[in-house]
């Protein structure tokens, strides 16, 4: 009797408690299954359009797990809004706009998915053309980014200039810009050209690394946890930009000018991809001049490597749908067709090497010669250091080319100090 009681007492309760557990974790699941993939992308108008396109067309098929994405949300930078947002909790499932470096940094935090231990990985990757590409993009061992987009750092040649000077090709050595320079001095007609981008930690990703790996055949300027740039090639690059500084043959400032090349106070400087749609509204005559140059070296190769502007998409861990972001990122990236609408509206150059080889890509590349000219430097560009102290090495850079154009600082003595400064920070 007293056990038939306590049955009958405790049953319907051990039931509810089962029937409350299953619907909280049914809740749960629908809940889940109804909250879309969340994706951050770049605010950037023309990245916008591409990702809007790709969106509408996955979450227009009903078997599809709905993406929903927006811009990185405002900050100082990309990399402090995602930040702040894993601080609170708030990231997103995926992100674009993830350089190598900062990836570095989220990887020692353990935010990212390895993608290489995910299905289907090496038919993307082969599906793609990228198994050249991916390796440099390699993270303690790890593939936690899928690169995008490749923008070589050349240079904007105009042509027009030139033919002025008797050029009918664009120079590719330091003697050739000396020659150059020289004769655009005399003329007092301004700069032959704009050798450093700028005072910010990130304008060495369009000035010295690029011409250090056009001087050691894209030699890593860190390597074993050590800075490698303080070598016979880094004084040699470090002493042509001193060089041209010391005659005055360029200037480090060109703020009080919206655009020199536009303008014509210098013949040649770095431009990107981007720049082609600007050019095409504001310059196009200035445009259609343009001729697109190597990182000039010593001894004027024809194909130096040069660094890779190139930015990628990773997923967190703290993602709930990691499965479907994954399905999407493959269905984003296994087809050649979305690459040329990324081309069509970007206009930098996807993470591929088929570009000058399929009929897909060298169409549309054959009716835009600027486009065509940059796409060809694509195989030779690499991304900068895998290092968590990317800002801090590069104002170190900084500082080196400040105290050899400014204080007089021999080379070598910069690029040493320079490197002291580097291995410092990564705990030499």
């Amino acid at each position: 009797m007293k056990i038939f009681t306590l049955v009958k007492w405790t049953a319907p309760v051990v039931l509810a408690m089962v029937i409350s557990g299953c619907g909280q974790d049914d809740e749960k699941t629908a809940e889940q299954d109804a909250t879309p993939i969340k994706m951050w992308v770049a605010p950037n108008e023309n990245e916008e359009a591409f990702w809007n396109a790709m969106v509408t067309e996955w979450n227009s098929l009903p078997e599809h797990h709905k993406v929903e994405f927006t811009t990185i949300p405002a900050a100082s930078s990309s990399e402090e809004a995602i930040m702040n947002a894993l601080a609170s909790g708030t990231e997103p499932d995926i992100s674009s706009n993830i350089f190598i470096g900062f990836a570095s940094q989220l990887n020692e935090m353990d935010q990212l998915i390895d993608l290489a231990k995910l299905p289907g990985y090496p038919q993307l990757i082969e599906n793609r053309h990228m198994g050249k590409i991916v390796p440099a993009w390699e993270i303690n061992g790890q593939k936690n980014v899928l690169p995008i987009y490749i923008n070589p750092i050349v240079y904007w040649w105009r042509m027009d200039l030139l033919k002025q000077y008797g050029y009918d090709k664009v120079p590719t050595t330091y003697q050739d810009i000396y020659t150059l320079s020289q004769r655009r001095a005399d003329d007092k007609s301004g700069y032959a050209i704009q050798l450093t981008a700028g005072k910010n930690w990130w304008d060495r990703w369009f000035d010295f690394i690029p011409l250090f790996y056009a001087a050691t055949n894209g030699q890593a300027y860190i390597a074993d946890n050590k800075a490698q740039y303080n070598n016979a090639q880094g004084e040699t690059v470090l002493t042509f930009m001193a060089k041209i500084f010391a005659n005055k043959w360029s200037s480090y400032d060109f703020t009080a000018v919206d655009d020199p090349l536009a303008t014509g106070q210098v013949m040649a400087s770095v431009r990107g991809p981007w720049d082609i749609a600007r050019y095409r509204k504001q310059y196009p005559t200035i445009l259609e001049s343009i001729q697109i140059g190597p990182m000039v070296t010593a001894d004027g190769h024809p194909q130096p490597h040069t660094l890779a502007d190139s930015k990628g998409v990773v997923m967190f861990k703290s993602s709930k749908h990691q499965t479907e972001a994954w399905e999407f990122i493959q269905w984003v990236f296994n087809a050649p067709e979305h690459d040329l609408k990324w081309l069509e509206l970007t206009g930098m150059p996807p993470a591929r090497e088929d570009l000058l080889t399929n009929s897909l890509f060298t169409a549309y590349l054959g009716h835009s010669p600027v486009e065509k000219q940059i796409a060809a430097f694509v195989a030779n560009a690499q991304p900068p250091a895998a290092t968590t102290k990317t800002s801090e090495i590069q104002r170190s850079m900084t500082q080196m080319i400040e105290r050899t154009i400014f204080s007089g600082s021999a080379p070598i003595e910069a690029l040493n100090q320079s490197a002291a400064e580097t291995d410092k920070l990564l705990g030499q």
